[in-house]
């Protein structure tokens, strides 16, 4: 393989006709990282990783790799690799002439051709496949011809979109760690388009969620995870649960109260949420507590409404005595129609400021 790249920088925009897809897209990335564009279906990510690609021109900005401006170079000349959702694999050829057909290109020696296709072919754990056409394999044989074609032009940025969502449960797994291997192993940089949260935290160094074309928050998978900067990142991360609040107190070390909805909550907070502020206080299903002999700080009455089951747990749906619905994860057995004690744990709450507020620069 090639040495992969020190630094990637860039700052782009994109605009297709009135509508504004891209603003002002920033983000540096460190050699041998691996990154995550993150978020809902039309947010940008994919066209952001096409106009790295070479594949779109942005409207605005541009793009620098080790120091050098790239953004006006046509995509052969970048040196990346690309792995498309739909894998592109050309039908009429065997898997030995999908992977060569960019070797075939650059006009390589018919012995290095071979060498690098076997290598390959041994790397994505497929050798003895050369001979087959791709409707003679499965999705999963198929993404991993389509990785191998990438790889064997030792790209020195692999750059990957939704490359596992034509795939069912079981084999995304399997190929997510497929592809964790593959690119700690060769020493990659690589770029991973996504709207699967589990996916970006395993996979990722760094994960860049995005709304709108726009970079909401940017950080490792823990930060984003445990400490999301706005209601957006925090409802993507599986917040679920979230409640309008005014502030009440705050203490020392981030301690919060707020009132809102005859609710007194108390939780933690990274932002600077005076008294009197308008805040969000948020948690996820799997951190509600329900049981009868509950109590203490964050401890309200609800009525159970829907139960269904999920193999060691329930997702219980519930509409509290205050009046707001809530989303709990439990192994407690609960039916519709009870009565519950539910806790959120102080220590598993969060405020946040009002949707729109705290998003990254």
């Amino acid at each position: 393989m090639k040495d992969t790249i020190e630094s990637l920088r860039f700052r782009i925009t994109k605009r297709f006709g009135t509508k504004t897809v891209l603003k002002d897209f920033g983000l540096e990335v460190r050699g041998r990282q691996f990154i995550t564009f993150l978020g809902p279906s039309g947010c940008g990510k994919s066209t952001a990783l096409n106009i790295l690609a070479g594949l779109i021109p942005a409207t605005d900005g541009d793009v620098w790799i080790d120091g050098e401006r790239i953004d006006h170079l046509p995509p052969e000349k970048r040196g990346f690799g690309m792995v498309f959702q739909n894998y592109a694999l050309f039908p009429h050829m065997t898997v030995y002439s999908n992977i060569a057909f960019g070797l075939q290109l650059q006009r390589r020696p018919a012995a290095e051709i071979r060498e690098r296709v076997g290598q390959m072919l041994d790397l994505v754990q497929l050798p003895g496949f050369e001979e087959r056409y791709p409707s003679q394999l499965s999705g999963g044989q198929q993404q991993r011809i389509a990785i191998a074609r990438a790889l064997v032009l030792h790209p020195r940025l692999l750059l990957l979109d939704e490359p596992l969502s034509n795939l069912d449960a079981k084999l995304r797994i399997e190929m997510r760690a497929e592809i964790k291997r593959l690119h700690t192993n060769l020493g990659l940089t690589s770029i991973y388009v996504t709207h699967d949260q589990t996916e970006a935290l395993s996979l990722s160094d760094w994960v860049v969620v995005m709304r709108d074309g726009i970079l909401m928050q940017a950080g490792t998978a823990q930060e984003i995870h445990d400490q999301p900067r706005n209601v957006f990142v925090a409802d993507f991360m599986g917040f679920r649960n979230f409640f309008p609040v005014q502030v009440a107190s705050v203490g020392p070390e981030g301690v919060v109260e707020g009132t809102g909805n005859g609710m007194r909550i108390r939780g933690r907070t990274r932002h600077a949420l005076g008294p009197g502020a308008a805040a969000v206080a948020a948690i996820r299903p799997d951190d509600v507590q329900v049981g009868e002999h509950l109590g203490g700080p964050n401890a309200f009455h609800g009525k159970v409404d829907i139960v269904e089951y999920l193999g060691r747990e329930n997702e219980v749906i519930l509409t509290l005595e205050a009046g707001p619905r809530l989303w709990v994860h439990t192994p407690e057995r609960v039916v519709p129609g009870e009565s519950v004690m539910v806790v959120f744990p102080p220590e598993k709450v969060i405020f946040l400021p009002p949707d729109g507020e705290g998003v990254s620069a």
